[in-house]
């Protein structure tokens, strides 16, 4: 900002959640607002996929005077030339420092001559030389300065001076440890690596960044990212340029790196994800990883003991590097002298652990010694009590145990196939909606409002249900909350989210959420990536719901539209218009379909979303609806309260109105029921109950314990 502003030159400000979506802000940046002074990270950068950053960032024609890459690793040189495109002239820059010096502490300009040469391709980039001002040195373990070889950097200089934490003064000549360690060559500084990243790894010292630079270089690889998992295992996140095999990737990497950094498992994924500050966020990296895991169990441990002897025979041909198609391994195979070593031996032990789920203690002493059939017999012996879970009663198989919890179910469930027409969702109020369809009942589709049998069994059966099962109560496990991801809208959010799970989808489980910048997003429930984004007409308070079908979201904007998007891209499907601002939450009928929602034009609509129709209206007398419509279906009544103070009750198929409670005072909140009740509450510090016939309760109240209390009237003074 200081340098832009100094300079005279306009400032171009990013909206976070345009930060989300790379391909829009790559063309917004360089096509619209033609860019010329760009700084960020590598990994920002990267975002951009490497064809954008050909076509667009380092093309021949770009408007890119500069690009500074800093606070992370520089890219190879290979990959560098590999993004330019011919006649690309940006001065390209590698930028180093850090906070304790307000920043940038040293730059070095790429020549021109290097970014041309088809030689040196494998070259480190220096850090370069100090920007004015500022000391740099280099110092050992001892804290003694170097001026050749290893060590780490320290930054200082009488004007690059930062109080930290609770400091007021700092003595003159104070030098700060950065943690970055480097390599003194010639008088040159080579970026070596974090200290925090090295880890020790099979006996020998292992810097992540060596791995995340090499794998880079590899032609079919996009982006990635390494984790050291527990300290235990290490694990590589690869964004593919193009759809891969993951055996060819591992070849790759057992052709390109020392043998104690080869990874300990790959995972393929769409994008690797960024702080704020546009760094790999390391955090959300180690929670998708264990997602990861326990997707990956949930998957193959139903079918492990009929299939592991495959299982075990696909891994140790694997860890072998036996080409495919090779005969199966016999069971008095030997792992060392099958071409085993140890360091491959304890990756088999590590692997075996990860898909079974627990520790197999023992392992490697067997691994070592005895042959493939010991091996497989041992591995079956120490995880049975895990793998012969009962599904049988009374000769059935009518009860499937989920996560310590017993669901019971028809003895033919086992064998429906949900279509794609199924889903659950979860909105405004912990509604849970159900519906499950599938190819046997021709379509049949059973609807489920609240927690269920059906309900959990579909959680198991879709995507997720390895990610969203219950926890074990037995677990000696602590439940803990931790922030996975955060989504910028651009201003507050008076919305409540909807989740929707859906078990054919590529991005099965979604949220949905609307804001008063006018967005609605659609957020990736385990990367918080956006989906999609549309900006409405005004501001969003209305929360959104899925259409019974599952093909649409409804949102209610304060222009006064419904809108009706497309679920899985959010293209417009219908816009239907209202006289006033429409602040109230859609509520769907799980018997009709209908979509029931209410205005402050006074007035409750029943839309049939696929027909693009409005079936009825209904006048509120004389009150602004803010509260959402609650439905009943046994009776089958929809209610509705307003801000003059009354409830009504109508018929959800005419819009016939069977009844009207005056409160008194404004109701914002939205009532809710149940099969005996009506429950609501008012700005007169009351909470009302009424029967589905429109009489107050008087036989019933709750106590502060939550108690029923005989002969009191139902009308809870809220304290």
């Amino acid at each position: 900002m200081f340098i832009a502003l100094s300079s005279g030159a306009c400032l171009l400000v990013l909206q976070d959640p345009l930060k989300m979506m790379p391909q829009p802000m790559c063309k917004l940046l360089f096509d619209q607002h033609k860019v010329t002074v760009l700084q960020v990270t590598p990994t920002f950068l990267r975002r951009f996929g490497s064809h954008s950053i050909r076509s667009f960032v380092l093309s021949e024609k770009t408007f890119l005077r500069i690009l500074a890459l800093g606070g992370e690793q520089f890219p190879p040189l290979s990959v560098l030339k590999s993004w330019r495109q011919p006649g690309n002239n940006t001065r390209i820059f590698n930028l180093y420092g850090v906070t304790e010096v307000s920043s940038w502490a040293t730059y070095y300009e790429v020549p021109e001559s290097v970014l041309n040469s088809q030689s040196g391709l494998n070259d480190p980039v220096p850090l370069g030389n100090p920007l004015h001002g500022t000391m740099v040195e280099v110092r050992n373990d001892d804290g003694v300065r170097v001026e050749e070889g290893e060590g780490q950097v320290y930054l200082g200089g009488r004007r690059r001076i930062c109080f930290l934490d609770d400091e007021t003064t700092l003595p003159h000549g104070t030098m700060r440890a950065t943690g970055d360690w480097v390599r003194l060559q010639d008088g040159n500084m080579f970026y070596s690596g974090r200290k925090d990243n090295q880890i020790k790894r099979h006996g020998k010292r292992l810097n992540t960044e060596y791995i995340q630079q090499v794998v880079e270089e590899l032609d079919p690889v996009e982006s990635c990212a390494v984790i050291w998992f527990k300290a235990k295992q290490l694990v590589l996140f690869v964004v593919p340029k193009r759809p891969l095999e993951e055996k060819s990737l591992w070849r790759s990497l057992q052709a390109h790196l020392l043998s104690h950094a080869l990874p300990d498992h790959l995972v393929l994924v769409d994008s690797i994800p960024h702080t704020k500050h546009g760094k790999v966020d390391l955090s959300r990296l180690h929670l998708i990883y264990g997602d990861h895991l326990r997707e990956k169990m949930g998957a193959q441990l139903p079918h492990i003991t009929d299939g592991w002897w495959h299982s075990l025979q696909d891994l140790w041909k694997s860890l072998l590097g036996l080409p495919e198609g090779c005969p199966d391994v016999p069971e008095d195979s030997v792992f060392l002298l099958s071409g085993g070593d140890s360091l491959k031996a304890i990756r088999f032990h590590e692997k075996v652990e990860t898909l079974v789920g627990r520790p197999v203690p023992g392992l490697l002493e067997v691994l070592l010694s005895d042959t493939f059939l010991d091996i497989h017999r041992y591995i079956l012996k120490c995880t049975s009590p895990v793998m012969e879970t009962p599904t049988s009663v009374n000769g059935q198989h009518g009860v499937e145990i989920s996560e310590g919890y017993p669901i019971k179910r028809k003895a033919n469930a086992q064998k429906l196939h949900i279509t794609a027409a199924s889903f659950v969702s979860l909105s405004r109020g912990n509604r849970l909606f159900l519906q499950l369809c599938s190819e046997e009942a021709g379509q049949r589709c059973e609807v489920t409002n609240g927690l269920s049998q059906d309900l959990l069994w579909f959680l198991k059966r879709s995507d997720g249900g390895a990610k969203h099962t219950k926890p074990n109560p037995s677990s000696e496990q602590i439940m803990t909350l931790q922030e996975r991801w955060t989504s910028d809208t651009g201003k507050c959010v008076d919305a409540s989210p909807l989740f929707v799970i859906s078990p054919n989808e590529a991005s099965a489980s979604l949220v949905y959420v609307g804001s008063h910048s006018h967005r609605v997003q659609a957020l990736d429930l385990d990367t918080g990536a956006i989906v999609w984004e549309r900006i409405l007409e005004d501001r969003i308070e209305s929360s959104a719901a899925v259409t019974k079908c599952g093909k649409f979201i409804l949102v209610g904007c304060y222009d006064g539209g419904i809108y009706t998007l497309k679920r899985s891209s959010g293209d417009t499907h219908w816009i239907f218009t209202t006289g006033n601002a429409v602040k109230s939450s859609p509520t769907i009928d799980p018997v009709s379909g209908l979509a029931f929602i209410g205005s402050h034009d006074q007035y409750l609509y029943a839309l049939d979303v696929e027909a693009k129709q409005c079936v009825w209206r209904a006048h509120c007398e004389g009150g602004a609806v803010f509260s959402s419509p609650c439905i009943s279906t046994k009776p089958h009544h929809l209610y509705m309260a307003t801000l003059a103070g009354r409830l009504l009750a109508f018929n959800p198929l005419t819009g016939k109105k069977l009844w009207k409670i005056d409160i008194g005072k404004p109701v914002f909140s939205s009532a809710l029921c149940d099969q005996n009740h009506i429950f609501v509450g008012c700005v007169d510090a009351n909470f009302y109950c009424f029967s589905h016939t429109g009489e107050k309760v008087s036989n019933a109240g709750i106590s502060d314990t939550g108690e029923n209390l005989e002969h009191q009237e139902y009308e809870y003074k809220c304290r």
